[in-house]
């Protein structure tokens, strides 16, 4: 699916700059952005799911701890 980015004249001449670092199009490098952008927001879900279950379990112990 196609879609349209627009970004600053900034982050544009950053992007084709970091690209042509890496050796990769710009369309690469903000597909690999996506990605990680995605992937870092699964991580951050799950961590928080983690910690709100860890929390709920072991209300007692930590409640004690605070005392």
């Amino acid at each position: 699916m196609a879609m349209t980015l627009r970004l600053t004249e900034e982050e544009l001449d950053a992007l084709r700059e970091r690209a042509a670092l890496d050796g990769i199009s710009m369309q690469e490098a903000a597909r690999r952005a996506v990605r990680e952008y995605i992937a870092n927001a699964d991580h951050r879900d799950r961590v928080a799911t983690a910690a709100e279950d860890i929390t709920q379990r072991h209300a007692v112990a930590l409640q004690r701890l605070g005392d």
